[in-house]
């Protein structure tokens, strides 16, 4: 099996941006999301990670223009950000998008998340954002418990995928944790989606060593955008890699 690519266009203010840490204020812009998105699927992805940081945040919602995005693609869609409850799980589904990465919800309303677990199925990826075993929630802007805690839950719950990123690596271009993906995989038998950190054409391969236990993609986003390599390469050293 292949390493799967994600390449991330996250959205805030209408604009396709990459944060540092996941902290607001930390934007770098790099212009039109649909232009960013039609440009990794001309590059060959398979998959385009989607976010809504706004939504995220809790300060607004690009919600149209994702739609928009969803739409114009030929690729699989995986859409995070914001997504809290029925309504918003509907219109983000309703996008088109193969699957829903639920972050927030997932720590602060497990009912709702075990509901959705149990209708959607692989439909819904679960995002572990963390610090250390400690979660984020909120845009990352709050705790949300401890790691293995919540992940023994889920476990129960029968959650299909899960999407781990390391808060503290995400946007600074520092490499992967790929200790903390050793340790959640060790813990599941369901996909692992790494995120965070990936730099270079050398995380990726350490990424795709990983593929037997269990991770099973990876979202890329700072690399890309500040040309540490082409989607082109990273594509054909996973598929090395995995030869």
């Amino acid at each position: 099996m292949t390493l799967e690519l994600l390449p991330a266009v996250d959205v805030a203010d209408g604009q396709a941006v990459r944060l540092v840490q996941g902290a607001a204020g930390t934007e770098t812009s790099y212009g039109d999301p649909l232009s960013a998105a039609l440009a990794w699927q001309e590059a060959g992805a398979e998959w385009i990670h989607l976010v809504d940081l706004d939504a995220a945040f809790g300060r607004g919602s690009n919600r149209e223009l994702l739609a928009t995005v969803v739409g114009a693609l030929d690729v699989k869609v995986e859409m995070s950000g914001g997504i809290r409850d029925d309504a918003s799980l509907e219109l983000a589904l309703a996008t088109g998008c193969r699957r829903v990465n639920i972050g927030t919800a997932a720590l602060e309303n497990p009912a709702w998340c075990s509901k959705i677990i149990s209708e959607y199925g692989d439909r819904v990826a679960i995002g572990l954002d963390v610090r250390g075993t400690t979660l984020a929630a909120r845009g990352w802007t709050q705790e949300g418990g401890d790691l293995w805690e919540v992940l023994a839950r889920l476990e129960k719950d029968g959650c299909s995928r899960y999407v781990v990123t390391d808060v503290t690596k995400d946007g600074t271009l520092r490499g992967p944790n790929l200790d903390l993906l050793r340790e959640v995989c060790s813990r599941t038998d369901a996909p692992v989606v790494a995120s965070g950190g990936v730099s270079s054409l050398d995380d990726l391969r350490a990424l795709a060593s990983l593929v037997p236990i269990g991770v099973e993609g990876v979202i890329v986003g700072k690399a890309l955008y500040a040309q540490q390599f082409t989607l082109e390469d990273a594509l054909a050293v996973v598929a090395a890699a995995s030869s």
